[in-house]
């Protein structure tokens, strides 16, 4: 897969989460579960990696890679699993799954977020890395990937197709969000609202200075090794300028693929291992 059919695909996930549709499929269908700090993500795929549905739920159960609410991670991937078993007409207990960690976290934390998924019924094959999902989808084969989420930013480096190097830092979307509450003495939630809802003209001047932070942040990891291009993924650089603040602030080359937010997950289920 390359850029192009990658964003095509992305398009057309976009599309059945929107739309609650299922896509005709061939083969066995494999699960990718994406865990992440404010959105928790299900993607269902078929045996050629085909969309067939999905369907995401906003949360607060994760914080920086870590599980801070057990049971309210396994009740909301339980429901939407329960959502997809309805639209597609098939029990998706004991499916092939995947889920993802950003790099760097501990054995343990992994362990657990496996466990969510265990525990919703589904058969866990695979745990990988973030960006490197994230990479699959838009077949990138060299640069770097960064997975700007909710409360991590992952960045993965690729040589040939291999990853040579990764790293996780504690900022994100939430700390953006903490900007905001600051700037307006309005609670987290009501900023979360406002940095989803808001005119981005109104925002983003606020929280630029975090996405330049974020720049220097991934500038620094990336010194040394040869990429000439940065992908940006993950649901908190959707803002319009955030690549352009990127490329300048690093001097190198930086693109984003359409929903940002839908790539890591589609990645995930792409790595399921029947």
């Amino acid at each position: 897969m390359d850029w192009k059919s990658g964003n095509d695909t992305i398009l057309a996930f976009d599309e059945l989460i929107k739309q609650k549709r299922v896509a005709p499929y061939e083969g066995r269908l494999k699960v990718g579960v994406d865990l992440g700090t404010a959105n928790i993500v299900v993607a269902v795929v078929d045996e050629n990696n085909k969309p067939v549905a999905g369907a995401t739920q906003g949360a607060h159960v994760v914080r920086d890679g870590i599980v801070v609410d057990y049971i309210g991670a396994v009740d909301i991937v339980k429901d939407l699993k329960r959502q997809l078993e309805d639209r597609i007409g098939v029990d998706l207990s004991n499916a092939p799954a995947a889920t993802a960690i950003p790099p760097g976290i501990i054995e343990g934390n992994t362990k657990i977020i496996a466990n969510v998924v265990e525990s919703c019924d589904f058969n866990v094959t695979n745990v990988l890395d973030e960006p490197t999902a994230a990479a699959t989808v838009l077949g990138i084969e060299n640069g770097a990937v960064v997975d700007v989420g909710g409360g991590t930013t992952g960045i993965s480096i690729l040589d040939h197709g291999k990853v040579v190097f990764t790293a996780d830092e504690p900022t994100g979307g939430t700390h953006m969000s903490l900007v905001i509450a600051g700037a307006y003495h309005i609670s987290f939630d009501e900023a979360e609202e406002m940095k989803i809802h808001d005119d981005e003209s109104k925002i983003f001047p606020l929280i630029k200075p975090t996405v330049e932070k974020m720049a220097e942040i991934v500038r620094r990891y990336i010194d040394g090794y040869n990429v000439d291009t940065i992908y940006v993924v993950g649901g908190a650089c959707e803002f319009k300028k955030f690549e352009s603040v990127f490329e300048r602030e690093i001097g190198i080359k930086t693109v984003k693929p359409v929903e940002p937010l839908l790539v890591t997950p589609l990645g995930i289920a792409f790595n399921c291992k029947v």
